[in-house]
């Protein structure tokens, strides 16, 4: 039965509006009581608390589940600093599990802030504890069900693999999606789209009113959150600006393909500042780490391989990256394609960058080879959807530039134009469907049209 429930913000209620976050919510009830760790991780203020301690905790005492066998804490809050300490954690969590035929749920939030501590019972050597090793201590307990949320790079996919190999079940939470966005919308409809264009998807954005609001919230969360976690997560020392300066080229260029040998010569050219491919690889690997930024690669379709390089970056929310731009170069093209890019990742889909070979004779007859781009090839499994974003076809010039990759694509895949006017979706004679950004983002099936 889904749940919804208000937004909360340090514990006070805002605005009344209800907002499902069911997608989340269902991968958790399917998970549990999978004998693994449930590791809810992404960005910062996307939701994960509010996932966990609200909507997740709603079901659980909804099926019957009492108060006393759920055991929750949140690890930022400054009066569970006791338990960042991760024997005192794990002491704990022990102390409350006190009947053995009864099941409890554990509950602990932003588990990075447990902090690696000398093993007290081996001094002089380099054995530590961490969080990890409490997790993997208290998943041998039979009746213990646990779930962590975690915000940065400590929590992300590869570490995850690495210390918890196969014991960990990860929950990548995104920030909201336009139909998530809508549901809590108090404007006027007609303004829901432009504004998700403008300020985002964190929650806290729908309870503020005015413009200047939402630009002083996101720039300083970008500010003093999100890029203060990656300079002091990886001690970069003199670093900031360069930071700064890589974070303004890729916002500027989001959609558009690129590699770090582009932007180191972007930099000489531009900022008349030499600075190395390899220092931009490692930049932008912190930012990627931070869930701040997310890449798609490019994938030859006929060839059925992977080009390395260039490839796409994507902001995980467009209001911080229209924030760190200070609202300025609101292109709606590059901005509707990151959306796209965002809600595919959502769905579970893993998404590259399509290209496909054209081959045409010039007018001495001398064959010549150019490439074209699908800006999405979507897969989930079995199923493959290729998808193209445009403002608009309104011209047969640009309805042939938009559709001439697909139709060189020689499989039966589906193929999809997503525009921005909202149009009454129809496919060609070639089987290429056509439906209006809004209409894609708010039916979870239109992929399947």
């Amino acid at each position: 039965m889904p749940v919804a429930a208000k937004i909360l913000y340090n514990g006070h209620e805002g605005q009344s509006m209800l907002i499902k976050r069911d997608h989340y919510l269902d991968q958790l009830i399917r998970k549990k009581g999978n004998g693994l760790i449930k590791i809810v991780t992404g960005i910062r203020r996307c939701g994960k608390s509010f996932l966990l301690f609200e909507l997740f905790r709603a079901y659980l005492l909804s099926q019957g589940v009492e108060e006393p066998y759920i055991i929750e804490l949140s690890l930022d809050d400054d009066a569970n600093a006791r338990y960042r300490n991760p024997i005192e954690l794990g002491a704990y969590i022990r102390s409350r599990i006190t009947e053995a035929d009864r099941q409890y749920f554990v509950l602990l939030d932003e588990i990075q802030n447990v902090r690696e501590i000398q093993n007290p019972w081996l001094e002089g050597t380099d054995d530590r504890i961490g969080f990890v090793d409490v997790l993997l201590g208290l998943m041998k307990i039979k009746n213990a069900d646990i779930y962590v949320t975690g915000s940065n790079s400590r929590m992300l996919s590869s570490d995850i693999v690495t210390s918890f190999r196969d014991r960990g079940d990860e929950i990548r939470l995104y920030p909201l999606t336009y139909k998530e966005y809508r549901s809590a919308y108090t404007g006027e409809e007609r303004d829901c789209w432009r504004d998700y264009c403008t300020y985002g998807g964190l929650p806290r954005v729908l309870t503020l009113a005015a413009h200047s609001e939402r630009m002083s919230y996101l720039q300083n969360l970008f500010e003093n959150t999100y890029k203060r976690d990656v300079l002091e997560r990886h001690q970069v020392r003199g670093g900031k600006g360069l930071l700064d300066d890589l974070m303004n080229v890729v916002a500027s260029s989001v959609g558009s393909l690129t590699n770090p040998n582009k932007l180191s010569n972007t930099f000489r050219s531009v900022k008349g500042t030499a600075v190395s491919s390899t220092t931009i690889d490692t930049y932008l690997g912190y930012l990627l780490e931070a869930f701040i930024l997310d890449r798609a690669y490019r994938y030859d379709i006929k060839g059925k391989k992977y080009i390395n390089t260039p490839l796409k970056y994507y902001f995980t929310d467009v209001g911080l990256r229209n924030a760190h731009l200070n609202f300025r170069q609101l292109e709606e093209n590059h901005i509707m394609e990151n959306i796209i890019f965002n809600e595919l990742k959502v769905r579970g889909y893993s998404v590259d960058v399509g290209v496909v070979e054209r081959r045409c004779r010039d007018e001495s007859g001398k064959e010549t080879r150019s490439h074209l781009e699908v800006d999405f090839v979507a897969s989930a499994g079995s199923r493959t959807c290729y998808i193209q974003s445009a403002l608009n076809i309104d011209t047969p010039e640009k309805r042939a530039q938009e559709t001439a990759p697909l139709l060189r694509i020689p499989d039966s895949f589906q193929k999809i134009v997503v525009v921005k006017e909202h149009i009454m979706p129809w496919n060609d004679e070639n089987g290429i469907a056509y439906l209006g950004v809004q209409d894609f983002l708010l039916n979870e099936h239109s992929l399947e049209v």
